[in-house]
């Protein structure tokens, strides 16, 4: 979680006061929230098993790769060929991996084999959102280990993945580093572009945030870090001259890569009546609390896209009864809704002091949420349970009482 920012208000602030509450943002910028006032964040919240998905060169243009990668056959498991009578196709999606950490990383060696094993002669695919590692070396490395457990996997850059602190110049901007990321996708026979998996469609989608997806009402009574203080990708990545933080034009951009996949869309669209979309930051507000409930209150500028939201409700517009799924990540708060018959799932495994806090469990990730056909139960998840019974509240700026006794509480001692 964000540490303590400080309490607002009196022009004698010191500068190293704000330098510090701007360290204390950048060291988890994600974590934003507590648990919400009817479910203490100290209790343990176990999800329902559902059956048979149990535990277990700057110059070069950036390739959207709209048809499946392919598979090395070293690789590729017996499981992944079509099955026939008596097959069974399950999807597992998660995010926010961050296999730089080695407990994450782990995690992902620790998945056993069998996990990824369909009955009869079905598949089992993955579903990564975003955020696998900030080195294109890690993330080879766990696609790798991820590819030879399942016998499809997806995947969409997320912010953490184009970050170039670590690459010591390997390359010259965030978009030469999505190409290699691309192409090492392509060489692990990891899909990068839409196709169907058994009955369901699984499209990826491109996008980056942008400021202007926050439309609700700032937070004022405390002093918070800028954006560009307190958010690492600020300066982590690395964009030609005509790509800015401050405006439309990343999100645009990510946006229309999606537009090369057009033609694989449109025949996943004619394909199936399931699909599964997935991107890895946010495509409405309203799946992240309220800002009075978080600790950066900024948050909601550096996680979502209007673009995005748009893109997935024109492929989704046809789909009804439970058969328009959605699947995101970036924020790390574990989520499961329905809105405007969209439903909306984030399955993060996220940064393993978030779990030592039991903000997230890790015993029921890789989450299954289909088996020849969407599991129509609404997952427990501390943030969305509560706005499933708690009617948000835009306009309401008060803070929520465990983020003002932290702000008191940096004040205080700083």
């Amino acid at each position: 979680m964000t540490p303590h920012l400080p309490a607002a208000a009196s022009s004698t602030s010191s500068s190293a006061t704000t330098s510090r509450a701007a360290a204390a943002a950048r060291h988890h910028l994600l974590g934003a929230a507590a648990a919400p006032p009817s479910s203490p964040h100290h209790r343990r919240r176990r999800r329902r098993r559902v059956p048979g998905c149990g535990p277990r060169p700057r110059g070069a243009p950036v390739r959207c790769c709209a048809a499946p990668a392919p598979a090395p056959q070293a690789v590729v498991p017996a499981r992944a060929r079509a099955g026939g009578p008596g097959a069974t196709t399950r999807v597992f999606v998660v995010s926010d991996l961050h296999t730089d950490y080695p407990e994450n990383m782990e995690w992902v060696r620790r998945l056993p084999a069998e996990v990824g094993a369909g009955e009869g002669a079905g598949v089992d695919a993955l579903v990564v959102a975003g955020d696998v590692a900030e080195t294109r070396d890690n993330f080879a490395r766990t696609m790798e280990v991820l590819r030879a457990r399942f016998g499809a996997v997806f995947y969409v850059p997320g912010n953490h993945d184009l970050w170039l602190r670590r690459e010591g110049g390997r390359y010259m901007d965030s978009l030469e580093k999505l190409t290699a990321l691309l192409d090492a996708c392509s060489e692990l026979g990891v899909d990068t572009g839409p196709r169907m998996i058994g009955d369901l469609g699984i499209i990826p989608l491109f996008s980056w945030y942008h400021k202007s997806f926050d439309k609700e009402k700032d937070v004022n009574s405390v002093r918070v870090p800028s954006l560009e203080m307190a958010c690492k990708d600020f300066h982590a990545c690395k964009w030609p001259a005509d790509l800015a933080n401050d405006d439309e034009s990343i999100a645009l951009y990510f946006d229309k890569l999606n537009d090369k996949n057009h033609g694989a869309i449109e025949e996943v669209k004619n394909s199936s009546k399931q699909i599964l979309t997935f991107s890895h930051f946010v495509p409405r507000q309203e799946l992240c609390p309220e800002k009075r409930m978080l600790y950066y209150p900024y948050l909601p500028k550096v996680i979502g896209s209007d673009f995005l939201e748009r893109r997935l409700r024109d492929i989704h517009s046809n789909r009804k009864d439970g058969a328009a799924c959605h699947v995101f990540g970036h924020t790390h708060f574990c989520w499961d809704s329905v809105v405007d018959e969209i439903r909306y799932i984030q399955a993060p495994l996220a940064y393993p002091r978030e779990r030592k806090r039991r903000m997230n469990s890790e015993g029921w990730l890789p989450f299954c949420v289909y088996r020849d056909g969407f599991n129509p139960e609404i997952y427990p998840a501390l943030w969305s349970d509560y706005y499933n019974k708690n009617k948000r509240e835009p306009e309401n700026t008060q803070l929520a009482p465990w983020v003002a006794r932290h702000f008191a509480k940096y004040h205080k001692f700083h």
